[in-house]
């Protein structure tokens, strides 16, 4: 197995120890631990690919396994961060790191549902012996979901540890940095699916059949 195929395992790896952390209440600062190994995690995504690459050592297991390790680490962090509550260090109110809940359900839903139909996509694609080319929206979507579940992350820490310090004008502040966040990537999401469709619909098209003369 070569290097860029094991950094992806570790990523993999890395996936359900900064949920622990993330969950483990009793931990002090747990929830910087989880930020920094998601944020870790997401780096490797960049670091196996780039390795890959300069090397010359793309392989099909590679690609299956970067694939699948992407879409457990975001879906991961977006449940984590949708679903579980988390406690202002001053008591009060327990809400999910992205609240409204309406709002982190959307985000999830929109994010899922256009992972999903990627694969779907690429299923059919392969069984058409057409590779699908990587696109531009894809990375910078993919580079800014990063960013905006990591900045979630840095915020239930700062909620659950500093809230008193901070106070509510600030918290407000880092809220709507937030939602600007939030919406940015949703709606880079929704043009990159739209736009991977766009320049593949030939993929969905129905072979037409062959005429046979007399």
């Amino acid at each position: 197995m070569n290097l860029p195929n094991r950094i992806t395992i570790c990523r993999i790896l890395l996936i359900p120890i900064f949920v622990f952390f993330y969950l483990a209440t009793f931990i002090p600062y747990g929830k910087l631990v989880a930020l920094l190994l998601f944020a870790l995690a997401c780096l490797t995504d960049f670091l196996d690919g780039y390795i890959a690459r300069s090397r010359n050592l793309v392989t099909t297991l590679g690609k299956f396994l970067d694939s699948i390790a992407d879409k457990i680490l975001v879906m991961s962090g977006i449940v984590l961060l949708i679903a579980v509550p988390i406690v202002p260090n001053v008591g009060g109110a327990m809400e999910p790191a992205i609240y409204p809940t309406y709002l982190g359900a959307t985000f999830g839903i929109i994010i899922i549902g256009r992972e999903l139909m990627m694969s779907a996509l690429r299923q059919i694609a392969a069984a058409k012996s057409v590779i699908l080319a990587a696109d531009m929206s894809g990375k910078v979507k993919a580079v800014l979901q990063f960013i905006t579940l990591i900045y979630y992350f840095a915020y239930a820490f700062v909620v659950t540890e500093f809230y008193s310090s901070i106070g509510s004008r600030v918290n407000m502040i880092l809220s709507i940095i937030g939602y600007v966040l939030l919406a940015a990537t949703t709606i880079l999401t929704i043009f990159s699916i739209l736009n991977y469709f766009t320049k593949n619909k030939d993929v969905l098209k129905e072979a037409k059949a062959k005429k046979h003369g007399k």
